[in-house]
């Protein structure tokens, strides 16, 4: 199988990653990237070619931006076999726009990914276009299996994925922020406070993901009627946490709806 991956950013690097570790061979997988430099870097690290050979091509990762992606597939279109499986990571752009600009020869995947895909933690949503294959369908899931985990979603819920997983780790990064604003203000240094906070954060989710159990069971079992932890969730409480947090990924949907 050989796959054309068209954007060599940091998340185009990622997926190449995924790629050879789904165990893909480099030889199979070229970049199309405009920065020579960038691309001569890519090839001196994984060994991969450079090239655009579209027509060649069985599988071809639209990694660009999403106010590029129309260009580039006007660019490709008429110079891909018809057949070849499009993945677009292009984020709010519709199965429809890609598919209709390649005048509906070519299968059209929709993937949003996160930046934990960056270190094989990632979580990506994936949709289906018509006539995708069981053997097509299945490479996309490897290969994002390789960089984390991936679920199938209609795509009229891809903007909930955006809220959810596509810019989740922001606001993991937001909480960060205020713990160590908090612990600061409590008398700890900015270090103690940052080693504490992220430790602390990246064990809870393992232990949530290993223990097979519910975060509602976990929050119960830690938390001491009238403790310490028992005093701070009844105040999130009084701020209405889950409110805020409803409101926030509302306002990410909507406005991924926006610039779909």
């Amino acid at each position: 199988m050989r796959i054309s991956v068209i954007g060599a950013g940091v998340m185009g690097e990622a997926l190449i990653a995924a790629l050879l570790k789904a165990g893909h061979l480099a030889d199979h997988v070229e970049v199309i990237e405009k920065r020579k430099e960038r691309a001569d870097e890519l090839v001196s690290r994984y060994g991969i070619k450079v090239g655009n050979d579209f027509a060649a091509s069985d599988v071809i990762l639209l990694v660009t931006k999403p106010q590029d992606l129309e260009a580039v597939v006007a660019d490709i279109n008429g110079k891909v076999k018809d057949g070849a499986l499009i993945v677009s990571f292009a984020a709010g752009k519709k199965i429809a726009t890609i598919s209709n600009g390649l005048s509906g020869k070519c299968p059209v995947v929709r993937v949003m990914p996160n930046t934990p895909t960056l270190v094989g933690k990632g979580a990506a949503g994936f949709s289906l276009g018509e006539g995708v294959t069981d053997h097509q369908k299945k490479f996309v899931v490897d290969f994002l299996n390789a960089a984390g985990i991936s679920v199938e979603v209609k795509e009229e819920l891809q903007d909930a994925v955006t809220a959810t997983s596509g810019s989740g780790p922001a606001y993991f990064f937001a909480f960060v922020e205020s713990m160590v604003k908090g612990a600061v203000e409590l008398g700890l240094s900015e270090e103690v406070a940052t080693q504490l906070t992220v430790q602390t954060l990246v064990g809870a989710a393992e232990l949530l993901q290993s223990s097979g159990k519910s975060a509602t069971t976990l929050r119960e079992n830690v938390t001491s009627p009238n403790g310490t932890t028992f005093a701070a969730l009844q105040s999130f409480a009084a701020s209405d946490l889950e409110q805020i947090v409803a409101k926030a990924m509302k306002a990410a949907r909507d406005r991924s709806i926006e610039l779909s």
